[in-house]
C-alpha cells in the first residue's frame, strides 16, 4: 500500500523547510507552504543560484508568526502580515504579483545574513498566481511563490533508485518536495495522472525538470556536478533531467502522514 512518509512545509522560498505531521491542502498548495520569498528592493526574487546561503535559513511557524535562525547568528520572531499596502514583485515570468512587506526587522535580519540589501515579503491576501494553461487542470489552478506548481511529490523508491548510481548518497532535501511516498516502485509517479489522498484529489501533470540548486550541499554548501549528472543519463527529457512530479491539489482538506494513497488513474 502506497502511502505518505513525510510532509514538508517550506514557508520562505529558497529556505530550509521543516517536517510536519499533518496539513491542510489548499489549492495553492501547502498550508503555509512557500507563501513568503526574499526579494530585492526592486522586487526581483532571490534564490540559492545566487544566494546558497539561503539554504541555511531555518524558518518557524507558530500561530501567526515566524522565527528565522541560521548558524552563529541571532534569531528574530516577528508577526506575518498579510494584508496591507501591496508592493509588486516578480517571479520568475510573473510579473507585479502583489505581495506584503513583512518590515524593517526581517528585511535586516535576511540583509546581515545575505550581505547584501533584502526585503522579505509575504504573497497578498487573494493573489493567485495562475498556472500555465497548457498543464492546469481547471481554469484558476493557482499557486503562491513556488517556481511553477503548488506541490511537488516524489517517492522514497526513486530516491533510492538514484543513489544505487551515486558513489555518494543524497538526501531527499537536494530536492525539495511537499509529499513523500513510499511503497511503489522507482518512480511510479511518473506514470499516475491523478491520486487520492483521504478526500483530496490531486493531479499529477508535469515531471519537475530539475537545475542546478540540487548540485548544492544544504549543510556545507559545496556544489558539484552530482545529481545532475547521473540523472541526465537515464531523466533526460526535453527540458531538463527530470526528478519528482509537480502536482496540482484539485479541492481542499488534510491529509497526514501515514495516510494511503489512492491511484485513480
Amino acid at each position: 500500500m502506497i502511502t505518505i512518509s513525510s510532509l514538508t512545509y517550506y514557508p520562505i522560498k529558497a529556505c530550509r523547510g521543516f517536517d510536519v505531521q499533518t496539513s491542510n491542502v489548499q489549492r495553492m498548495g501547502l498550508e503555509h507552504d512557500r507563501r513568503m520569498m526574499a526579494v530585492t528592493p526592486e522586487g526581483e526574487f532571490l534564490t540559492q543560484r545566487e544566494y546558497p546561503k539561503l539554504a541555511l535559513i531555518t524558518p518557524a511557524l507558530k500561530n501567526d508568526s515566524v522565527t528565522l535562525s541560521a548558524p552563529n547568528f541571532n534569531s528574530i520572531q516577528f508577526g506575518i502580515q498579510k494584508s496591507g499596502t501591496p508592493t509588486p514583485v516578480n517571479i520568475w515570468k510573473s510579473k507585479g504579483v502583489s505581495a506584503i512587506d513583512q518590515g524593517d526587522e526581517a528585511a535586516g535580519w535576511f540583509s546581515d545574513w545575505l550581505g547584501r540589501s533584502v526585503r522579505l515579503v509575504h504573497i497578498a491576501d487573494g493573489i493567485q498566481r495562475i498556472l500555465n494553461p497548457g498543464y492546469a487542470v481547471n481554469a484558476d489552478d493557482h499557486t503562491g511563490f513556488a517556481d511553477d506548481y503548488p506541490i511537488l511529490i516524489i517517492s522514497e523508491e526513486s530516491l533510492q533508485d538514484l543513489n544505487s548510481k551515486l558513489d555518494n548518497p543524497l538526501p531527499m532535501n537536494r530536492f525539495r518536495p511537499n509529499i513523500i511516498l513510499k511503497n511503489c516502485e522507482p518512480f511510479a509517479e511518473d506514470t499516475w495522472k491523478r491520486v487520492r489522498i483521504g478526500e483530496i484529489e490531486m493531479g499529477l501533470v508535469k515531471p519537475c525538470a530539475r537545475c542546478v540548486v540540487t548540485t548544492i550541499d544544504k549543510e556545507t554548501l559545496e556544489q558539484n556536478k552530482e545529481p545532475l549528472k547521473t540523472l541526465s543519463t537515464y531523466r533526460k527529457q526535453k527540458g531538463g533531467a527530470m526528478f519528482g512530479m509537480n502536482v496540482i491539489p484539485l479541492n481542499e482538506g488534510e491529509i497526514k502522514v501515514g495516510m494511503s494513497v489512492e491511484i485513480i488513474r
